[in-house]
């Protein structure tokens, strides 16, 4: 653990404990930067990556041994997430504004809290693309203003990192693949950049989903006449 006026996070060789045969990445932020965005396309290991990082700071933070080969890290007050967030029934809250109040929530113990660790994996994915890029954008440009915390973020909305290049409070980083045999190959690797990769037509289509729509339909016409 270090002591920082910023938050410092400097971990190598770090992976998913659960994962039989892991690929291993490094993270690195600087002092002027306390925001990552990670881009990539669907599969391409994007929320295993951000489960990893969060494992790490929380194992750390209970002083156990973490999966890395090392971890150089501030002391956090929290650490909160907004992986696999869903509808409540009970509360009559859509899957989207369980999503707004779990960002208000983090926003709260941020002003309460000062430094925390927070993940934000795929923000808004429950409302409209148009809503989801123009709050994707809000959100991120407002927390690379609270200089205090250290936030990720993934999106495969590709459009929202191309609005925010110019920010040197950001380091961007994306997962990339390649296409064999009309099939996705995917390395798993951290890089630096914006991807633009988009896989997930592709993936449904290799799945042969209209096939079998278009036999059912074939089917039932048969069975009319």
């Amino acid at each position: 653990f270090v002591d920082s006026i910023h938050p410092t996070i400097n971990i190598e060789g770090f992976f998913h404990p659960l994962l039989n045969d892991p690929v291993k990445n490094d993270i690195c932020f600087t002092n002027d930067q306390n925001l990552c965005f990670v881009s990539g396309a669907n599969m391409a290991g994007k929320s295993t990556f951000l489960k990893s990082i969060g494992l790490c700071v929380y194992l750390s933070h209970l002083g156990f041994p973490v999966p890395a080969r090392s971890m150089v890290t501030s002391l956090f007050n929290g650490l909160y997430t907004t992986i696999n967030i869903s509808d409540n029934i009970n509360k009559g809250y859509s899957h989207y504004y369980s999503e707004v109040k779990r960002v208000k929530d983090i926003a709260e113990y941020i002003k309460e809290k000062k430094r925390v660790f927070v993940i934000f994996d795929e923000l808004f994915r429950g409302t409209n693309v148009k809503d989801a890029f123009d709050a994707t954008l809000m959100i991120t440009r407002g927390f690379t203003g609270v200089n205090n915390s250290c936030f990720f973020i993934s999106t495969h909305i590709v459009e929202v990192a191309k609005e925010l290049e110019k920010s040197d409070k950001i380091s961007f980083k994306c997962f990339e693949s390649t296409l064999q045999d009309e099939l996705p190959v995917y390395n798993y690797k951290l890089k630096e950049g914006i991807s633009s990769e988009r896989l997930g037509l592709t993936i449904l289509k290799n799945e042969g989903i209209m096939e079998i729509i278009d036999e059912i339909a074939k089917n039932e016409k048969n069975e009319v006449h």
